[in-house]
């Protein structure tokens, strides 16, 4: 009896063991089959690209660019995630890059990657040994991943990254021309995408318990596939698409997550418990800021806003933060440049989901600015210690520090619990956004047409990205880009001077860095006027006329540096008054 329990423990341990080695090696093949696709992409594409050089016409050549395009989307899924630095290297835009650490760290980079050899390409004019040079030093950095890149790290939460990732590029960049920018290729690429993430969710067919989820993402896909395939560039909706099929991918996606029983070992800029782009729950908050717990907790907001509205905490007792951004004027003041400053007082709606602050991007963050509006002669002109002694001599704020901190009061929790307030002032209950959450049906032909041309033709999502419609670059959310548009220091449009403010220039003095100022967020921007970083544009119309001409290129003015594209838009006067009529769609209620 006691041989036969021991042969049945014996049985059952093997069985068990060998179960274990099948999922190991089954998994184990899982990832090996996706490396061993991933790195035979890369291939394509740098062979590609040989071939291309190697092409005795024009006409050749640009094929084998496009066909080297659609091997790196295929790519660009896993690439972008597991190594975003390269990802971002072959796929930048045709601008000068300036990295900027500080006064003894400045690197100046020319750009390469597919971007300028498209327009190198597709120029009339092609300059083949300069294009020769950006197709060779591509390819070899394709070689060079090709053999270096290893997947075997991976394990089912990466995954469920690259997947959300993928959906998510292609509706907040992919689908706008940010990176065709000369072809508008965006639906042809952003298919692409979408059946290398169906052929990655197929690869994984036997991790779903659910096999109704598998078929689910298999018909959606389909679908979005079907939705890019059937319209232009020009005429996509790209409202429908979005709100229809990013969102219900998300949606499954969610469902995935919980059948897979994945855990993430930390959390993103986008919530996972989120499938909607465009609601005060997309956002991590905590991915902004270096606050522990819940910086927007109920009692450290309304702490923070009695210290955001005291002007006490000012050297003459004169001034508050509120003094230059009122709430009535949607946290502006409402005029070209705020008292005492050379600038435009800028919304705080946003403002802490972003990775730069000022119009010259001069602090990484919230608690950094308030250091700078305290310490500056034209605003607090106060000390930090001196702002501490000015609060703890209030008693009217002992108790709330005591019961929030617990912990005696200094400069650090101040600049802490204001920064709290300015982190709650991102609603997302503007009309648009509850028309994206499903709670309205209630935008026109004319609004949502707004919107395609503002992600489409007059490519303004290509510098203020959706869902935020600021600068900040999805879909890592780790940079808030700046740009040279060229504003005017009047609205002369006949003898038109760039404006005498140098912008992020007078941070480190780089010269490719003069008249570069923060891309700000578009939100609510009906109600904050006067625009630009000199107030200069006192109504949209104007706004969307420097753009329509090209930014100071069209206004005569040459800078070597510009980075808004200098051809024209030739938006019709429809097209001008629909994107008007979105952008007010944008105005939240307050």
């Amino acid at each position: 009896m006691n041989n036969l329990k021991a042969i049945f423990l014996y049985s059952l341990l093997a069985f068990l063991i060998s179960c274990k080695n099948e999922t190991t090696y089954e998994e184990t093949t899982v990832y090996k089959k996706l490396e061993k696709d991933f790195k035979a992409e890369l291939l394509n594409t740098s062979n590609a690209l040989d071939k291309l050089n190697n092409a005795a016409s024009i006409d050749e050549k640009k094929k084998m660019y496009l066909k080297a395009r659609m091997h790196f989307k295929i790519c660009e899924p896993i690439l972008a995630f597991v190594d975003s630095e390269n990802y971002g290297y072959l796929n930048q835009p045709n601008i000068l890059k300036v990295e900027e650490e500080d006064f003894t760290d400045i690197k100046i980079k020319e750009p390469t990657g597919f971007q300028v050899i498209e327009e190198l390409l597709f120029d009339e004019k092609v300059d083949e040994v300069e294009l020769t040079k950006q197709v060779e030093t591509t390819a070899i950095r394709l070689k060079f991943l090709y053999k270096n890149q290893t997947l075997q790290f991976l394990k089912k939460h990466h995954v469920l990254w690259i997947l959300r990732d993928a959906i998510n590029r292609i509706a907040l960049t992919g689908i706008t021309g940010f990176d065709s920018p000369v072809l508008e290729n965006s639906l042809t690429e952003s298919q692409t995408v979408y059946k290398s993430i169906q052929k990655m969710i197929t690869l994984f067919e036997t991790e779903f318990e659910k096999k109704e989820l598998y078929q689910e993402w298999q018909k959606e896909i389909n679908q979005s596939i079907i939705d890019l395939e059937k319209r232009t560039f020009q005429d996509f909706d790209r409202y429908s698409f979005i709100k229809n099929r990013t969102q219900k991918a998300l949606e499954i996606w969610k469902e995935t997550v919980t059948d897979w029983k994945v855990t993430f070992p930390f959390k993103q800029a986008i919530n996972y418990e989120t499938s909607n782009l465009f609601s005060n729950e997309t956002f991590n908050i905590n991915y902004f800021t270096d606050q522990k717990g819940n910086p927007v907790e109920a009692d450290k907001v309304a702490l923070g806003k009695l210290l955001f509205e005291d002007t006490s905490l000012s050297n003459k007792k004169d001034i508050s933060c509120a003094t230059c951004h009122k709430q009535e004027l949607y946290f502006t003041d409402g005029l070209a440049k705020s008292p005492g400053t050379t600038r435009n007082s800028p919304t705080l709606f946003y403002a802490a989901l972003q990775k730069g602050f000022f119009h010259d991007k001069r602090t990484g963050s919230l608690e950094g600015q308030i250091i700078d509006v305290v310490n500056n002669p034209n605003e607090f002109h106060l000390s930090l210690n001196d702002l501490e002694k000015r609060v703890i001599e209030n008693d009217n704020y002992k108790e709330a520090f005591k019961k929030i901190y617990a912990k005696e009061i200094d400069n650090h929790i101040i600049r802490n619990a204001i920064a709290s307030y300015i982190m709650s002032l991102s609603p997302f209950n503007s009309k648009f956004d509850l028309n994206m959450q499903g709670k309205e049906n209630s935008l026109t032909k004319k609004e949502i047409n707004g919107f395609n041309i503002f992600t489409g033709k007059a490519k303004c999502a290509t510098c203020h990205f959706a869902p935020l419609f600021n600068g900040l670059v999805p879909t890592l959310f780790k940079e808030s880009e700046i740009e040279l548009i060229g504003v005017p220091k009047s609205k002369d449009t006949i003898n038109a001077e760039i404006d005498d403010d140098l912008g992020r220039y007078g941070v480190y003095k780089t010269e490719q860095r003069k008249f570069f100022f923060k891309t700000p967020t578009v939100r609510n921007i009906e109600k904050t006027a006067p625009y630009m970083h000199n107030g200069v544009y006192t109504t949209l119309e104007e706004i969307i006329d420097f753009y329509d001409k090209g930014g100071a290129t069209g206004l005569g003015i040459e800078l070597e540096y510009q980075t808004l594209p200098p051809d024209k838009l030739n938006l019709t006067n429809q097209e001008k008054e629909d994107l008007i009529v979105f952008l007010k769609t944008l105005t939240d209620k307050y």
